[in-house]
């Protein structure tokens, strides 16, 4: 299992779910590097699973200061970096009606402002010939309801992919998207109540074609995939992985 064997990565929001299953797949393959979050406990947990081979930084990627010292302190520990994954996001939650000015902002800053930065900042610290992988959501694709600010965003972090391809073709660094559905990840802790959650995952499981909710390891495959050579050829795509839910649901 050697496919990203030397490389080095960095996975924002990589200390629980969909950031931590990239990571673990990314190490079982042979890359090393860096997680990043703000949760400190959840942290030091995530990187005593992934091994020797992880650091983890805590920092806030709404923060520009705090992505420049990610990457620098990554690339300090291993080198030039092969690798970033912007997924940390979420949090935005509510209607055109509620949604207020202070809320877009924080939903924008998370979800949209940050990718465009993370990706900024690391590129100084990038080999050439790397590759950016960007988290989408199908939420882009369908309206959910109470999702209208989270899937415009995700909408623009889809376009991002096509356009951060465009700017670095020079350096032949290309960008994708892993647009996942519904995944089983802590999310679910903080917006369900504890005795409700194996129902409301069972709801979603029975509305998805493929007839369960997605699992962290199955976006870390392709992620795998998108880091790896066997891509080589790819920029600028969208891999929709979601249970068949954007275009099988009814």
């Amino acid at each position: 299992m050697s496919k990203l064997k030397n490389k080095v990565a960095v996975i924002t929001g990589g200390n629980s779910g969909i950031g931590l299953g990239i990571a673990e797949a990314f190490r079982n393959e042979g890359a090393v590097g860096a997680i990043v979050g703000r949760n400190q406990e959840t942290l030091t947990s995530a990187v005593a699973q992934l091994g020797e081979n992880f650091i983890a930084i805590n920092a806030d990627v709404t923060n520009v200061d705090d992505l420049e010292r990610v990457f620098k302190e990554t690339a300090e520990r291993f080198g030039k970096i092969d690798v970033v994954v912007a997924n940390a996001g979420g949090g935005a939650v509510g209607t055109v009606a509620t949604f207020g000015e202070a809320d877009f902002d924080k939903a924008i800053d998370l979800n949209l402002k940050s990718v465009y930065f993370t990706v900024q900042k690391a590129l100084p610290y990038m080999n050439e010939g790397g590759s950016i992988i960007l988290i989408g959501s199908n939420a882009a694709h369908r309206a959910y309801p109470s999702f209208t600010l989270y899937g415009a965003a995700k909408a623009a972090v889809i376009y991002l992919a096509k356009g951060f391809s465009s700017d670095l073709l020079d350096r032949k660094i290309r960008a994708n998207v892993i647009t996942p559905g519904t995944t089983d990840t802590p999310a679910f802790d903080k917006f369900v109540p504890a005795e409700q959650i194996e129902a409301v995952k069972k709801h979603f499981a029975d509305q998805m074609p493929i007839g369960r909710i997605g699992q962290p390891a199955d976006i870390g495959t392709i992620a795998v995939f998108l880091a790896s050579d066997d891509s080589s050829f790819m920029l600028g795509a969208e891999l929709i992985v979601d249970g068949g839910m954007t275009y099988l649901a009814k």
